[in-house]
């Protein structure tokens, strides 16, 4: 099957404008596509894994910075901003795992470096991701087919 947005043009024009609005958020764009990176590593969509990794990299992202996302906890290269990002990506994408699914130290950490509207944005990029990765794991959209 395609892809369930281009079967519904609307669906797909709607995300697209869901995803201008999240980049005027004020979350830089190189913090988005790590975020989305990371919610695409964790559902293992390798469609948006690699459209991830493309866009951080028309991002200005660096290899070491995309080849340690994975394991950004011990990694030199991220900021205590992005950690905050990457943090609240991985309890909102695995929501199940755990009984307080983000815990108070997490979103207060977030909070600490993103205002309200950017954790707005933040929060709709790490739902959108996780709408695409549901949609592309099932529909088993191949790596690359993006450009």
């Amino acid at each position: 099957m395609q892809n369930p947005g281009a079967v519904i043009p609307a669906a797909g024009k709607a995300i697209g404008a869901l995803m201008s609005a999240i980049y005027s958020a004020g979350v830089a764009p190189a913090t988005l596509a790590l975020v989305h990176l990371r919610a695409s590593q964790i559902n293992a969509c390798s469609a948006c894994v690699q459209s991830g990794a493309a866009g951080a990299r028309k991002a200005g992202e660096s290899e070491d910075r995309l080849a340690t996302v994975a394991a950004w906890q011990d990694a030199p290269y991220f900021s205590d901003e992005e950690r905050a990002a990457l943090a609240l990506t991985e309890a909102v994408t695995r929501l199940a795992d755990r009984e307080d699914p983000v815990p108070d130290s997490i979103w207060n950490e977030a909070a600490r470096h993103y205002d309200e509207k950017a954790l707005a944005g933040l929060l709709l990029m790490i739902a959108t991701t996780n709408l695409f990765n549901r949609l592309n794991r099932p529909t088993q959209q191949p790596a690359g087919a993006w450009g």
